[in-house]
């Protein structure tokens, strides 16, 4: 099990290296990446900022439930922040497990938490010069409710 908040570019190829085993029968990855349009507007670009320190924490927590849940500690996970170009991977998840249904599953879950939990925000760059915050979701950062659109 491994899991970063990194700056550089995400290598998927090597986090499924890094969950491959004989002893699995499924190994899934979900990229997300940018796209270049949102809510009808087209987008050129966007920027990731994070509270890194809780992100990292909240991060391995999350793929710690999922490991636990479905039995397998071939989990790898990158969330990238810094400044991404239409195309680019922002977040790879690499699931690996005896069972395809598990591996799914698994990798479904901390999609879905790292939306909800993750203390990370994007910054959309529209194709018309304009830039703004988006909400994602809804965390509590330990002293309040925070709007994961708007910037800490």
């Amino acid at each position: 099990m491994r899991t970063a908040i990194v700056e550089h570019v995400i290598d998927s190829c090597g986090l499924l290296e890094e969950v491959a085993s004989g002893r699995n029968g499924a190994t899934v990855l979900f990229a997300g990446t940018v796209r270049d349009v949102n809510d009808g507007s087209a987008v050129s670009g966007l920027d990731y900022s994070a509270y890194a320190s809780m992100a990292e924490r909240e991060l391995a927590s999350i793929v710690t439930e999922a490991a636990e849940q479905w039995k397998t500690r071939d989990i790898v996970v990158e969330h990238r922040v810094g400044t991404l170009a239409l195309g680019e991977t922002s977040v790879a998840i690499a699931v690996a497990h005896p069972h395809r249904g598990e591996a799914y599953d698994a990798s479904r879950y901390i999609i879905e938490e790292l939306k909800k939990r993750l203390p990370i925000w994007k910054r959309e760059h529209y194709a018309d010069g304009r830039s703004e915050w988006v909400t994602n979701a809804t965390v509590d950062i330990g002293h309040g409710i925070s709007d994961m659109g708007a910037h800490p």
